[in-house]
């Protein structure tokens, strides 16, 4: 959260000397100008110029802003160099683009910083995450090379079969009492040998 809050502070701070240096332009490029220390249209460029650099400033993207800054800076120079602008003028709107450009580079340096930690932060968390994939691995090769005793189950018992009674041994050769073949007395509803 601190640093989010960090992040934001910066930005305002960037955005407040780019305002600032919105405004020296613009009032160097206004009616109040005198003659000759600034040609109206080489102001309005220089305007377009430090609006480019705010929005990049505003979007975080101090890489974009410092190089639109560098194209403000050489556009101002030839502008210079061609007389559409005095050199007062051009100290003093070098003077705001300086202080800018330090405000860039300090929101350059802090971005590059972010994602040094955040890479940091990433790797520390992939060497844990391969320590536990390592440990893991480990305790499987443990497992797999532990003696395999396969546990099985007894074999069934099987119970003896009750052998066959041995036959009677009587006289009548294993007729029951009596002469005749059966239980009864022979008089059964079907036909009887006789």
């Amino acid at each position: 959260m601190k640093d989010l809050l960090d992040r934001r502070g910066r930005r305002l701070h960037v955005a407040a000397r780019l305002a600032a240096a919105c405004l020296t332009v613009a009032a160097l490029s206004g009616c109040a100008a005198a003659p000759g220390d600034l040609d109206p249209q080489t102001g309005r460029e220089l305007q377009a110029r430090v609006l480019a650099v705010s929005t990049a400033a505003a979007n975080a993207d101090p890489a974009v802003g410092l190089r639109t800054l560098d194209e403000l800076v050489d556009h101002l120079t030839r502008a210079a160099a061609d007389g559409d602008v005095s050199f007062k003028r051009h100290q003093s709107i070098m003077k705001a683009i300086g202080a800018v450009r330090a405000d860039l580079r300090a929101a350059m340096a802090a971005k590059t910083a972010a994602s040094k930690a955040a890479a940091e932060k990433a790797a520390a968390a992939a060497e844990k995450a391969a320590a536990a994939a390592e440990k893991v691995a480990a305790e499987a090769t443990e497992t797999a090379a532990a003696p395999n005793i396969a546990v099985r189950p007894a074999p069934a018992t099987l119970a003896p079969l009750p052998l066959p009674s041995p036959a009677p041994d009587n006289e009548n050769g294993g007729k029951g009492p009596g002469d005749s073949p059966g239980n009864g007395s022979g008089k059964g509803k079907g036909k009887t040998e006789g």
